[in-house]
């Protein structure tokens, strides 16, 4: 069998204090109780408040342990990983939930009332630019009017006449209707008769109609200056709705000549809730948010999630050989309890018996090992730790330099055991 001889770095890198597997151990269980609080409040979003803390719970603990036993044992090891993968993903989609919630319940409202704020304000700007244009030919149509009233009192037949304007046009239509109905008493010509009559009293409504367009134009012009993009949605909206419910519609229409006016509708509350009422309708606008608008928060509340559950994992993973043993350390003890010796008794005779062999490893007489000493030599061999040689009609066993590093090590901190032994020995 082929010797391989380790890295001599391998033995100090891979001896780690037990303060330092302390260390991890802390570690991994605060990030566990941050990743546990964060699945029990996003599982607390749509279920009863014990029932999610015992799955929490159990979903937190399962994690940590499964982590543990992926590193320090080999069986089952796939079933393992598929374990801890479906319980990741249940963990980090509460998690994701919870922390997604949480960020967008500091700024949702804020970004809910400035959309609002936008939309409203579009719609008021559409709706200035059309009374404004209304106003403008509703100004032309009063000079019409005025004109067309003095000059029925000074020439008279004015109704007769046909107009360009389709407004104006109607106008003198109906004067003329009008006079015909009194044609026998009253002829037609100039002066204050019917018709003139007529034409003042379509100009008073023309003058009426532009004061109210006027007015609804002022009070679309104070709305957008009082309006503030934080105001409450509900404030907002009932604000919007004040101004444009009485706004003369009828009106804008007629001084355009008919033409259809798209007058501006009021979103629904639901399009821009800034307070939600219960924990379910923060978990169903979380993930409406989700699939309709994704953006940098959903990326940021995922990956953190996702950060928590895989640095516990690799905490949990990396910690657990060393703080429940490596295999070596677990070798050790099985070959230990053969010779019924403690640990460190036993790694001190065994060491006892090594010396230099070839290229500086270290050698032991396979003819002085105790049968634990025997079994762990197997295992070295097995592991391709240990090869055996023969010097001088004499079987050897040549020992991995790492192994010889990691067996002294073992012995910097005597125990009690092996403080005992040593008088003991000396005595005898």
């Amino acid at each position: 069998m082929a010797f391989v001889f380790s890295d001599s770095g391998a033995g100090t890198s891979g001896q780690v204090t037990r303060p330092i597997v302390l260390g991890l151990f802390v570690s991994t269980c605060l990030l566990s109780i941050v990743s546990w609080y964060t699945t029990y409040r996003g599982m607390a979003l749509y279920l009863s408040v014990w029932f999610s803390f015992l799955a929490s719970l159990g979903i937190q603990a399962a994690l940590v342990l499964v982590a543990w036993l992926i590193g320090f044992t080999r069986d089952r090891r796939p079933l393992l990983i598929a374990v801890y993968a479906a319980t990741a993903i249940v963990s980090i989609g509460f998690s994701y939930v919870n922390l997604y919630t949480w960020f967008s319940s500091q700024e949702r409202p804020a970004r809910v009332q400035r959309r609002l704020y936008d939309t409203l304000n579009d719609a008021v700007g559409k709706a200035e630019n059309t009374f404004a244009e209304a106003i403008a030919e509703g100004q032309k149509h009063i000079l019409a009017l005025d004109e067309l009233t003095v000059a029925e009192k000074t020439l008279g037949h004015v109704s007769r006449a046909e107009d360009a304007d389709p407004y104006l046009q109607q106008v003198r239509e109906a004067v003329a209707k009008e006079a015909q109905t009194y044609a026998a008493t009253y002829k037609e010509g100039a002066g204050e008769g019917v018709r003139y009559t007529a034409f003042d009293r379509y100009l008073k409504l023309a003058r009426q109609s532009l004061e109210r367009m006027q007015e609804g134009n002022r009070a679309l012009t104070a709305f957008r200056a009082q309006a503030k993009p934080l105001d409450p949605s509900e404030q907002q909206l009932r604000a919007f709705r004040e101004v444009t419910d009485p706004l003369s519609w009828d009106d804008v229409e007629a001084a355009l000549h008919g033409q259809h006016v798209q007058r501006p509708a009021v979103p629904a509350y639901a399009d821009f809730v800034d307070r939600t009422v219960t924990n379910q309708e923060d978990l169903v606008l979380a993930f409406q948010e989700l699939l309709t608008d994704p953006n940098s928060r959903h990326i940021f509340a995922l990956s953190l999630a996702a950060f928590i559950d895989v640095i516990v994992f690799l905490l949990a993973f990396a910690s657990g050989p060393h703080f429940f043993g490596t295999a070596e350390q677990r070798w050790i003890a099985a070959a230990a309890a053969v010779d019924g010796l403690d640990e460190q008794v036993f790694a001190r005779n065994f060491v006892s018996k090594l010396t230099a062999g070839l290229r500086g490893t270290a050698k032991v007489e396979a003819a002085g090992l105790t049968p634990g000493e025997r079994q762990l030599c197997l295992v070295l061999q097995a592991k391709q730790l240990a090869t055996v040689s023969r010097e001088d009609e004499a079987i050897v066993l040549l020992i991995d330099l790492a192994f010889h590093e990691r067996l002294l090590e073992s012995l910097a901190r005597p125990g009690i055991s092996l403080r005992a032994a040593v008088p003991h020995q000396a005595a005898g």
